[in-house]
């Protein structure tokens, strides 16, 4: 990504989650905050949906079109990730833990929503998007919570170890990690070394990420590259793909015993009692996502 501005993931995500407050009935995930974080109002989210409008670039050039706020399927992923992600957070927080760190925050708002006065929340992203977010805070006068702390960190050259803990996180505490829209980004080494960080915590620890499904045949492997290759051109390249099987092994090795793995398509129809429909079966776009919850006591 480029280091002079916040990620183009991270905006278009935000998009979705604004679009999807006004475009999505039922709604899986609710979110106040997200529209007045970007500075755009019901109008100009509406005008995402009518073809031949002018989309606002907010710095980013006609070379994003925010498409995932306009593309449904991964609309609504981007809502039932949160949604499963708070979720888990709201049981940690009923089993004592009050401490959750967001990696690569990107522009989530749960922080600025949290119901809990003692819970801490550690924001960790790249120092642009960081920096530009708190800019967007200060814009909307969103207030900073006493219990939030901003950490910035760039994933592959910076280590977490340090910026947490210099942030004041316990690592002889308990703790959850959300981790949205970042392991594909990722090489699997840094990958693998985030991950050993979390399992290094000394009391019960959970982790949510989601990633990307190796594909299985040539259609699945050339429209995957197709992707990528999109991805590429933005200057946010994807660089790590799993199975199933072998994400699970890696994180049984690491020590996590408890692991909940699941389809984009499985996640979006439990939030929606099954009765999700797209065109095609599953839609392209989501065919090698996959989330992931895996704790440790």
């Amino acid at each position: 990504m480029d280091d002079a501005r916040p990620s183009r993931t991270a905006f278009a995500t935000a998009y979705a989650r604004a679009y999807h407050q006004i475009a999505d009935q039922p709604r899986i995930f609710t979110d106040p905050l997200a529209a007045r974080l970007l500075g755009v109002t019901v109008d100009e989210l509406t005008a995402l949906g009518r073809p031949g409008v002018e989309r606002p670039d907010h710095d980013f050039g006609s070379d994003i079109h925010l498409l995932a706020a306009v593309d449904r399927p991964r609309r609504l992923f981007f809502a039932a990730r949160s949604r499963f992600a708070e979720d888990r957070v709201a049981a940690a927080v009923a089993a004592g833990v009050r401490q959750v760190v967001m990696l690569g925050a990107g522009l989530d708002t749960f922080a600025y929503r949290n119901p809990r006065p003692d819970l801490h929340v550690f924001e960790v992203d790249h120092p642009a998007t960081q920096a530009w977010k708190q800019q967007r805070l200060d814009a909307a006068d969103i207030e900073r919570p006493e219990q939030l702390t901003f950490v910035p960190v760039d994933f592959e050259t910076e280590g977490l170890a340090r910026g947490l803990e210099s942030a004041g996180f316990s690592r002889t505490e308990p703790a959850i990690f959300v981790w949205l829209g970042v392991v594909f980004y990722l090489t699997p080494d840094a990958a693998r070394t985030t991950l050993q960080y979390i399992a290094g915590q000394c009391e019960p620890v959970e982790v949510i990420f989601d990633y990307l499904q190796k594909p299985g045949t040539d259609e699945e492997r050339g429209q995957l590259q197709a992707r990528a290759t999109r991805a590429a051109h933005v200057g946010e390249a994807w660089s790590s793909y799993f199975t199933p099987d072998e994400i699970a092994a890696k994180l049984r090795a690491l020590g996590f015993a408890d692991i909940d793995d699941r389809s984009a398509t499985e996640l979006i129809a439990g939030y929606l009692d099954g009765s999700v429909e797209f065109d095609g079966d599953p839609p392209q776009a989501l065919r090698p996502v996959r989330i992931l919850r895996a704790s440790r006591p």
